[in-house]
């Protein structure tokens, strides 16, 4: 079982429909499994979506919904999906982010690792993600960075937001990352084994090889249509302009006030080109699963940990939203011998749907407290219909944001936390509006529809 989580990936892939982005082996992968087109996280956020993918539970369920929470603090008895492996005989092994990487935050991030789920201690690289090592721009504005003060994770060394310096792939950590996956491949071919690669780009900052910028021309480059907030959202739904302290965090960034276009451009750029970076290490791993004969004996699972933002809604990031770019998120998976490789199922299905279906494929009892469905039926038959309704969350402003999916429609609730205040609604009708640029919840004319959707939405909610 090879398992590749990828940082901050979008759906912006070849094998997607992307005409841009150069995505080969990515391609490559879902032309030999079944692409997922419909596929939501429960949080548009690092650690609890993971702690959701990994447990198998919401993250009403596990409890994370931030970036501190352990959920052994909350579901001390859950079996991890490698642990499910580890307790069956496998060889559990991972590396790089997979739950959560630390940060250097003083208090830490809760999800960084979980040892029960590995055979062997987690694995984490030597090299930098944040930028390559020796003479570069990320090393020398780094006291630069440090003088931003209370601007962004001040407590993070950042640096500039994207550079392409002519370095090789394993000068940098998702390329060692590679290198060991594929040692390991060597040193468990002949075992059961479940081995959990987590690639960090293309998560800020957009640093990779230069050869991977010269794949794209920035002046050739489009940004969104929509770089405005959604007409009649919440004020709960939407962060605000320009309000990612993240990318504000670094150095070649204004601290406030509207990206310029050539700016955006150059973080567009930056963002292909760390995709197409990652894109290389998958392939790496896919040719290392051929030359060692075990590519018809292993599953495969692709993905990305949630969407992401590259100025829709003039947001840039994850962005911390229930939005369409936010949610929806790639998901390939690869199952030996399957009779209907190389097709795209756009039925609903959600993250937590993961785990039991990875369970079934190796012939593993999942644990009977899981939120999701197994997806095998949907792999045995990409045209068949799996759920009518899709569920995310986040938490804003003392708010919770539980946002429901269908096949036309978005419907997103409002609530406070607790008992007691208003309820406001987001409605988006893809149909008509597929970027969610209008907020038709209180349009007269999608009353029956939106009373409709909210039965639906009180029967099914997690």
């Amino acid at each position: 079982m090879l398992f590749i989580m990828i940082d901050d990936l979008r759906p912006q892939l070849g094998c997607y429909g992307d005409q841009t982005v150069r995505t080969p082996n990515i391609d490559r992968l879902a032309s030999s499994g079944l692409l997922f087109k419909n596929a939501y996280c429960q949080q548009a956020l690092c650690g609890p979506s993971r702690a959701s993918i990994l447990t198998g539970l919401r993250p009403e369920n596990n409890g994370v919904r931030d970036l501190r929470t352990d959920f052994r603090e909350k579901v001390p008895d859950a079996v991890t999906l490698p642990q499910l492996f580890k307790n069956n005989g496998y060889e559990s092994v991972g590396l790089s982010k997979i739950f959560h990487l630390v940060g250097f935050d003083p208090k830490g991030f809760g999800n960084m690792n979980d040892p029960d789920s590995w055979s062997r201690p987690l694995w984490l690289p030597s090299r930098s993600a944040w930028g390559p090592v020796g003479d570069s721009i990320f090393q020398r504005s780094y006291q630069e960075c440090l003088k931003k003060g209370p601007i962004g994770y001040k407590n993070i060394p950042r640096s500039v937001a994207f550079e392409a310096p002519d370095i090789p792939d394993s000068a940098m950590s998702d390329g060692e990352t590679a290198l060991q996956a594929i040692n390991y491949l060597t040193e468990l071919k002949d075992t059961s084994f479940f081995l959990a690669v987590g690639f960090y780009k293309p998560h800020l900052p957009f640093v990779a090889p230069k050869k991977y910028w010269d794949l794209y021309d920035k002046n050739r480059l489009n940004l969104p249509a929509n770089q405005y907030a959604p007409e009649g959202a919440p004020r709960y739904a939407y962060p605000g302009l320009g309000g990612d302290t993240e990318l504000r965090s670094y150095t070649n960034i204004p601290d406030s006030g509207r990206l310029s276009d050539d700016l955006r451009k150059d973080l567009l750029h930056g963002y292909l080109a760390s995709i197409s970076y990652i894109d290389a290490q998958v392939g790496r791993l896919l040719d290392e699963l051929e030359r060692l004969n075990l590519r018809e004996k292993t599953v495969i699972v692709l993905l990305g940990d949630h969407g992401y933002q590259i100025g829709e809604h003039d947001l840039w990031g994850k962005k911390h939203t229930n939005y369409e770019t936010s949610t929806n998120t790639p998901l390939i998976i690869s199952v030996p011998g399957m009779e209907k490789a190389g097709s795209v199922t756009r039925s609903l299905t959600e993250f937590v749907d993961i785990y039991p279906t990875v369970a079934e494929l190796c012939g593993l009892n999942a644990p009977d407290n899981l939120d999701g469905r197994s997806l095998v039926s949907l792999i045995n038959e990409p045209m068949g219909h799996f759920k009518d309704a899709v569920f995310s969350t986040y938490p804003r402003g003392g708010r919770i944001g539980t946002s429901m999916r269908t096949e036309r429609y978005r419907l997103t609730e409002w609530k406070k936390t607790g008992n007691g205040g208003n309820v406001e609604y987001e409605l988006y009708d893809h149909s008509r509006d597929p970027d969610e640029n209008k907020n038709v919840a209180n349009d007269p004319s999608y009353g029956e529809t939106k009373a409709a959707l909210l039965a639906t939405f009180r029967k099914q909610r997690p």
